[in-house]
């Protein structure tokens, strides 16, 4: 059986440094597959929507994340905190509370910056989210990369730091390893 890993990208712009850092971790293991959940066509979270009925758009995205082994969530910092799109993507998935298809579900998170912090704090909001939602983050792991933009090729669109690229297998490893040799994650 083969297993899957679903990628959400933070950012929306098509270049963007998360982006591209997310797309590196496809060629590290040949253990899963990768498969992209995107965000960008995801409505505002509205419950009137809910009521009315659920976007097809959501539905899909929902269904994309029900349908991997685990996520990773590869997202930048703005202004010291999680991007708006991404909370909206979170909000969408926590809903209805009884069957959110993130409850329980085993997530990494990455984050690359320009700046000198990594995405520390983005990443304290969304472990903060994402706990509220029952989610299951990897523990005692974090994946802050700062100053991105000197260790990635955006001409090519690929990661060139030759460390950073060591230090991303390795978390993607752990995150594989704690997938496969965790019992059932209630």
């Amino acid at each position: 059986m083969t297993r899957t890993i679903g990628l959400i990208c933070g950012s929306l712009r098509e270049n963007s440094y998360n982006r591209i850092i997310a797309q590196s971790l496809t060629d590290m293991v040949d253990s899963y597959q990768f498969r992209w959940i995107e965000i960008n066509d995801l409505p505002l979270f509205n419950e009137d929507l809910e009521i009315s009925g659920v976007p097809e758009t959501v539905t899909s995205f929902k269904s994309a994340i029900q349908d991997v082994n685990g996520i990773i969530i590869v997202s930048p910092e703005y202004n010291s905190g999680i991007p708006g799109v991404l909370k909206n993507a979170l909000d969408w998935a926590s809903r209805p509370r009884e069957s959110a298809v993130l409850t329980k579900k085993p997530v990494g998170l990455i984050g690359a910056t320009p700046g000198g912090m990594g995405t520390a704090f983005a990443q304290m909001q969304i472990r903060q989210i994402l706990e509220a939602m029952q989610v299951h983050v990897l523990p005692f792991q974090k994946m802050l990369i700062s100053q991105v933009h000197k260790k990635i090729d955006s001409d090519r669109k690929e990661l060139t730091d030759e460390q950073t690229k060591r230090y991303l297998e390795r978390y993607l490893q752990q995150f594989i390893h704690w997938i496969d040799h965790t019992p059932v994650l209630d």
